[in-house]
């Protein structure tokens, strides 16, 4: 897509901190980082979100997420990590191309990113929408 920030980053079009490339895949610093080493996992190719996107496709995103990790671990010793994917505009996706974020955490960083603990009433609800789902 012309006009999609992240395909222009995979074409070389507009620098980036590239933290690992292969042919399919690319991870680089977010420039808007959360924590330090803050990074973006990419296809390549432009693919919305986890919901348009072919799962062998997702499959080597996420084989990069865990290369990333790996890297992170021995070389920087992190072991501390949250994953996140945004996908649809209510679901706080900025940028409309598939990234899976990588954020180090450690005590203390301010990057509170945690889901309430909330609606214990849904539970009730569980066999019902268990039976939509089949």
């Amino acid at each position: 897509m012309s006009d999609c920030i992240f395909c222009k980053i995979a074409a070389g079009e507009i620098p980036a901190a590239k933290v690992y490339e292969d042919e399919h895949t690319l991870a680089f610093f977010d420039i808007f980082p959360s924590a330090e080493n803050h990074t973006l996992v990419i296809p390549k190719a432009h693919h919305v979100n986890v919901l348009d996107i072919p799962p062998e496709v997702f499959s080597r995103v996420m084989n990069t997420v865990k290369k990333v990790v790996e890297i992170y671990k021995n070389k920087l010793g992190l072991e501390n990590l949250q994953f996140i994917h945004n996908a649809g505009e209510h679901g706080q996706q900025d940028v409309f191309h598939l990234h899976v974020h990588i954020l180090p955490r450690a005590e203390g960083d301010g990057a509170n990113i945690k889901y309430p603990k909330r609606n214990p009433e849904w539970r009730d609800r569980f066999d019902t929408l268990l039976q939509k789902l089949k």
